[in-house]
């Protein structure tokens, strides 16, 4: 088990505990956490908090690398179990509040955008990272970065991969709210839990599902469109860059990438 438990007051706490994996979003944490989402919803529970078993500073590291696939597939298809996951999370009829003590790369980023709230330690960091490894993102994950942030520092995050503060992602959105370590815990229970406990589930519910229908509603793209995403994404993962980056980081070693940007024409 890389997953753990607790309903506190019709809170359920879910808490990724695979630290010696820095939390990656292996196949193995992001069924057992669909698993938690769905018992929490079961148990009536009004709503979830996702926190996570810190190591050498970080809340998650993200996608599993090693789980990547080599061979010609999309490392980001409809059904993999990352995505899954994310899905479960935008979709779960309560809300999910991510709590996070420290840094957060890459896909775990995403896992983030897809809670309805996000309260951090004031030293979090957050890093979107697919470039950095020659992956090429998926258009669902980047519209959560256009809605959340906007698209200019959307595009900032994916272009550089380098990690923004939590004072400079409060600051644009991403954030609910931030505190220094000792006081995050009381944060969190008095300006999100307690209101959550007292006012009408049934309500809650309907306004989540509302949320979720209207912010897909903005992102409706053509079929013609919709190819050319395709298109592009298929060159990249198909491509000598995203091998190198799958390699270069298993190997611990600065990728070499040689692909050019007119290689998608």
């Amino acid at each position: 088990m890389v997953i753990g438990t607790e309903i506190k007051d019709r809170i359920c706490f879910i808490e990724m505990q695979d630290p010696q994996h820095l939390n990656c979003l292996s196949e193995e944490l992001c069924t057992e956490m669909r698993e938690a989402l769905d018992a929490a919803y079961k148990n009536e529970c009004v709503g979830v908090v996702i926190k996570s078993q810190i190591s050498h500073g970080v809340w998650s590291a993200g996608h599993n690398i090693k789980e990547l696939p080599t061979d010609g597939h999309d490392p980001l298809a409809y059904n993999v179990p990352m995505e899954r996951l994310l899905r479960k999370v935008q979709d779960l009829a309560i809300p999910v509040i991510a709590y996070v003590e420290g840094t957060v790369w890459g896909g775990a980023c995403d896992l983030c955008l897809s809670c309805d709230m996000i309260v951090a330690v004031d030293t979090a960091t957050f890093a979107i990272t697919p470039a950095k490894i020659g992956i090429p993102y998926n258009a669902s994950g980047i519209m959560h970065f256009i809605n959340q942030l906007g698209i200019n520092k959307a595009r900032e995050m994916f272009f550089t991969g380098m990690p923004i503060q939590a004072t400079d992602a409060l600051n644009v959105g991403l954030l609910n709210a931030i505190a220094p370590i000792e006081e995050l815990p009381q944060l969190l229970e008095e300006r999100f839990l307690n209101p959550l406990r007292r006012n009408s589930v049934l309500s809650i519910s309907a306004i989540k599902r509302q949320f979720r229908i209207l912010s897909r509603a903005a992102t409706v793209i053509s079929s013609e469109n919709f190819e050319k995403i395709n298109s592009f994404r298929d060159k990249v993962y198909r491509g000598a860059d995203y091998a190198e980056g799958i390699n270069a980081f298993l190997e611990k070693r600065t990728p070499q990438y040689t692909g050019k940007a007119s290689d998608l024409d």
